[in-house]
């Protein structure tokens, strides 16, 4: 049996920890071992959780050891998961059984897909992802490494995302739209058109913002 071990003890963390201990896997194929976190006291004011562990950089990884990431900042969560892959270290995927998973869906690597998430016939996760709760991802949707699609937030059909690309809360991707790795749109925005660069978008229709 598999030790899990999360990377981060923040309120993403916790709520990872029940995730994963809703997993079908959990009990017979891994146990969660505890957290690795930077602040050995994140964990100070709440109860029911296994211990930090050590930190990231510090900590020697053991023959049963796997790994998930709770880290949102994608900058952080690349370099956190490069410092335990080069030290041998492995991610689970984690999907809750209260996700809806089609025919011919393909998920990569240490991707997290969270309770009442829907992702459509023919679609593709690529490494690292997360899908939070309630998001809907539609049928032939391209999703790349490193994204994150946040609460309610909706892919429709046809829709394709580079890397590193995060949607925020609610907000809608409309039919066949291609969105540029690094882009970000904001909480509750609707976009209708290619997003060709690295920008923040919001708003109705989503448009560039400059943010300071």
């Amino acid at each position: 049996m598999n030790d899990l071990i999360i990377l981060g003890a923040g309120g993403m963390g916790r709520q990872l920890y029940f995730l994963a201990s809703c997993c079908e896997g959990y009990g017979r194929e891994f146990i969660i071992k505890g957290f690795l976190d930077d602040n050995p006291s994140a964990l100070d004011d709440f109860e029911g959780y296994p211990p930090i562990i050590g930190s990231i950089e510090s900590y020697e990884i053991q023959p049963q050891d796997v790994f998930a990431i709770s880290i949102g900042d994608v900058q952080i969560k690349r370099k956190c998961i490069k410092t335990i892959q080069d030290k041998g270290g492995e991610f689970l995927t984690l999907v809750h059984p209260c996700a809806g998973i089609s025919q011919n869906v393909r998920i990569g690597t240490g991707c997290i897909i969270a309770a009442n998430a829907y992702i459509g016939v023919d679609s593709t996760i690529g490494d690292f992802s997360f899908i939070q709760n309630g998001a809907i991802i539609g049928h032939d949707v391209k999703i790349g490494n490193w994204c994150r699609i946040d609460c309610h937030a909706v892919c429709i059909a046809g829709v394709e995302l580079g890397d590193a690309v995060c949607i925020h809360t609610a907000a809608v991707i409309n039919h066949n739209i291609k969105v540029a790795s690094g882009a970000c749109v904001g909480a509750g925005s609707f976009v209708i058109r290619n997003i060709k660069n690295a920008i923040t978008v919001y708003g109705n229709p989503a448009r560039k913002i400059d943010i300071k």
